[in-house]
């Protein structure tokens, strides 16, 4: 008996879980907690479908679409008359509004008058005009006369090439009336470029060539004289600073620069040549005081440093200038 009372409690817990364990399977699916359901996410709705362009005009939309579509601009006709913002513009002047005469101007007062120059002075005052020269006013003949006829004569028997050219003049003085165009000195020697000169001139250098400075040549180099490079024969301009006019200006000078032989040694007129070049133009230079009546080259001055000057210029008595 008292056995029995001790097993009590267990039997009366175990006996619970024994009926839910024994309950049929569909009472016990409904004795579970109900959970509640999860709510459907909401879908956006479908886009609707683009238009699609034709084949035909597929080219002509791409074209489209690569060129930006200018600004509307605003109609002319509606914008307003007056500004919106800021003064009132002021009205425009009728066309017909009479134009003021013109101020009279006053006259220049005579002082100030004399002080403005004529437009041809701005820049300083004319050129002085060159001293007359008697050959400036000669009168060219109608017929050669007999000694310019004579020394063409001899100039051809020096072996001398040459062509009549154009009187020359000007209002300056400059006269040649009957220049030749030197184009050799000889046969064997030439004249580079053509000189414009007169027919005593050309005699003068044609001998001197034969007479001194072939000879120079070849005694000095050992070659035979080939070209005689002349700087200016006829130039109308007066002397260097004066108001004389030169005897280039007649046709009366010549400047020569450079001699160049046959086997191509060119000897230039300069200052401080090399000693064999020294010799040759020293030699050439002392000789030509006499045939010619100017002597000048380089130490006489700056402008003759790089070439001789040789002119027959007439002096008394004769007389030579040679520095």
């Amino acid at each position: 008996m008292h056995t029995c009372k001790r097993r009590l409690p267990s039997l009366i817990l175990i006996l619970p879980l024994a009926t839910f364990a024994a309950m049929p399977h569909g009472l016990a699916e409904s004795a579970r907690p109900v959970l509640p359901v999860r709510a459907p996410v909401p879908q956006a709705a479908p886009a609707p479908p683009l238009p699609q362009p034709s084949p035909a005009n597929t080219t002509r939309t791409l074209e489209q679409a690569a060129i930006p579509t200018p600004r509307p601009q605003p109609d002319a006709s509606q914008q307003p008359e007056r500004p919106m913002f800021g003064p009132p513009m002021p009205e425009p002047r009728s066309q017909a509004a009479p134009v003021p005469a013109a101020v009279p101007v006053p006259p220049t007062r005579p002082d100030r008058a004399a002080a403005n120059p004529p437009a041809g002075e701005m820049f300083g005052p004319p050129a002085p005009k060159m001293l007359p020269d008697k050959r400036s006013n000669a009168e060219r003949p109608a017929t050669m006369p007999a000694d310019e006829t004579a020394c063409r004569v001899r100039l051809k028997q020096l072996g001398a090439e040459f062509e009549e050219a154009a009187p020359q003049s000007n209002a300056d003085g400059c006269a040649l009336p009957f220049p030749l165009k030197l184009k050799r000195l000889s046969a064997a020697v030439d004249i580079a470029p053509d000189a414009l000169i007169n027919c005593a001139a050309a005699e003068a250098s044609a001998r001197f060539t034969a007479n001194v400075i072939a000879p120079a040549a070849k005694a000095e180099f050992g070659e035979e004289l080939a070209t005689v490079d002349q700087a200016s024969a006829y130039v109308c301009r007066p002397r260097n600073g004066t108001r004389k006019l030169s005897e280039h200006a007649f046709g009366n000078a010549l400047d020569i620069a450079r001699f160049t032989l046959s086997k191509g040694t060119a000897i230039d007129v300069e200052p401080a040549p090399p000693a064999q070049n020294a010799r040759f133009l020293s030699r050439i230079r002392e000789a030509a005081c006499g045939p010619f009546k100017t002597v000048l080259g380089p130490g006489s001055d700056a402008d003759h440093a790089l070439h001789f000057h040789f002119d027959l210029a007439p002096r008394r008595n004769g007389g030579t200038f040679c520095q």
